[in-house]
């Protein structure tokens, strides 16, 4: 069931979003080379801490980390750990914070001090098609249109969109109705209403698609050991189109 908000939830959504983006922007200033991805969960987490909110994937199915820390060939679920960043790496923090009973969800990927020409059209087409998907929502408008734009965009790009693995509802829960894939047909998929609130995700691979679960039943990593991106915002639908929640 998809869930429709009132303005008085979208309030306290955007008090849980802005949580969220500050902690991006603290992970994002905190990054250089030879920190350890466990050094840069700690900063996730402190800062949402720190404002009250309590980190939505700490423990969520078992997750061990504040935040889910992918560097490079790892497409999502990265678990924090002794991992040192070298200069060069890109880096998908993905974080959320739970306060007031609702959450917020956002990721950005991060470049490591100087990175590669690939790595920088990579970055820049993931992060391009989110904003390409966010000015399409409005009332009406189906999530096939979405998922088409977003796989149009990186294809043409020649890029490839992971399949499985999407964007969903965002809420009372992390993780609620509806699937946002990105990747689909035009004119099919249900359409957006005002006061639904969905997280759209692009993950891109520079390489194939394809992707494997890594042995810790968490990280997810390209078959090829290609880059992979990964961009989100949470984003509510209203008659006026979107308002970003997850907005710094």
């Amino acid at each position: 069931m998809i869930c429709v908000k009132s303005n008085k939830e979208l309030e306290k959504m955007q008090k849980a979003g802005k949580i969220t983006a500050g902690a991006l922007i603290a992970a994002g200033e905190a990054i250089r080379p030879g920190m350890t991805t466990k050094e840069l969960d700690t900063v996730v987490r402190k800062y949402i801490t720190s404002h009250g909110a309590k980190p939505s994937f700490l423990g969520y199915g078992g997750f061990p980390g504040s935040a889910c820390i992918s560097v490079n060939d790892e497409v999502i679920h990265g678990i924090p750990g002794p991992r040192r960043l070298c200069e060069g790496d890109i880096v998908s923090v993905d974080v959320g914070a739970y306060i007031d009973g609702y959450h917020g969800d956002s990721c950005k990927t991060f470049a490591v001090g100087e990175i590669s020409e690939n790595a920088k059209a990579l970055m820049k087409s993931t992060e391009e098609s989110l904003y390409l998907a966010i000015k399409m929502v409005k009332p009406g408008v189906r999530l096939g249109d979405i998922g088409a734009a977003i796989q149009r965009y990186n294809e043409e790009n020649g890029f490839s969109v992971v399949r499985e693995f999407v964007g969903h509802g965002v809420g009372k829960n992390l993780h609620e109705e509806p699937e946002v894939p990105n990747f689909g047909r035009e004119g099919h998929g249900i359409r957006l209403t005002a006061g639904m609130v969905i997280a759209i995700e692009p993950m891109i691979n520079e390489g194939t698609a394809a992707i494997k679960v890594m042995p810790d039943k968490w990280t997810v990593k390209t078959v090829d050991g290609k880059l992979s991106a990964h961009f989100e915002h949470t984003i509510a639908v209203t008659s006026d189109g979107a308002f970003i929640l997850t907005q710094p």
